[in-house]
């Protein structure tokens, strides 16, 4: 009897260990390290809307994906939204992160934003060192400090939200404004003669 208790003790104790130190291994060794799985240089995507026409691009000079998180990094990435009936931007960086579902980009050091001019409309530059782009809502957001330039004035403050649908602009806090007249065209000189 004590031969088959030591034997049900010693195969219980191994089953114990074999399970603690497949905990501690976890998954494969490829997924314990963060290594990219895949690396694509000079990325280039294009998304279509229901009728085929393009709406948005990401492109950057590396892309690296990595398995045990399943995250996606942006070297040099560049947005470029150009849906019907809104303005066309395009957004550079240094870095960023695309989202598991590619819906969202997070970009992060020397962020631009560029709104073009329209035919009511003036040219808007936003600069800021993180923005976070939520490609198919057209909103775009930032939890840090945000310079606004457009023609002859400047916005800044602390986190900011554009809509580029409706081309609304929500600065949060600490915001400031600098706003200089227009030159009116043939008024300078002598008006005298």
């Amino acid at each position: 009897m004590f031969p088959l208790a030591l034997m049900l003790a010693l195969a219980g104790l191994t089953f114990w260990l074999e399970r603690m130190v497949r905990e501690e291994e976890g998954a494969h060794p490829s997924l314990r390290r963060h290594d990219p799985d895949y690396v694509v240089d000079n990325l280039a995507h294009t998304r279509f809307n229901v009728k085929g026409m393009v709406e948005s691009t990401l492109a950057a000079a590396k892309m690296l994906h990595y398995p045990d998180d399943d995250s996606t990094d942006l070297i040099a990435p560049r947005v470029v939204q150009t849906k019907p009936n809104e303005p066309r931007l395009t957004v550079t960086a240094d870095r960023g992160t695309l989202s598991q579902d590619g819906e969202e980009v997070f970009l992060y050091g020397n962020v631009q934003l560029v709104r073009e001019a329209g035919p009511e409309r003036a040219e808007i530059r936003m600069r800021t060192s993180f923005m976070h782009v939520a490609q198919s809502h057209s909103v775009i957001r930032t939890d840090r400090h945000v310079v606004i330039m457009e023609e002859n004035r400047q916005l800044q403050g602390r986190g900011m939200e554009y809509r580029n649908d409706t081309q609304e602009l929500f600065l949060r806090e600490q915001v400031r404004g600098r706003f200089e007249s227009r030159k009116k065209d043939g008024l300078s000189g002598d008006a005298s003669k």
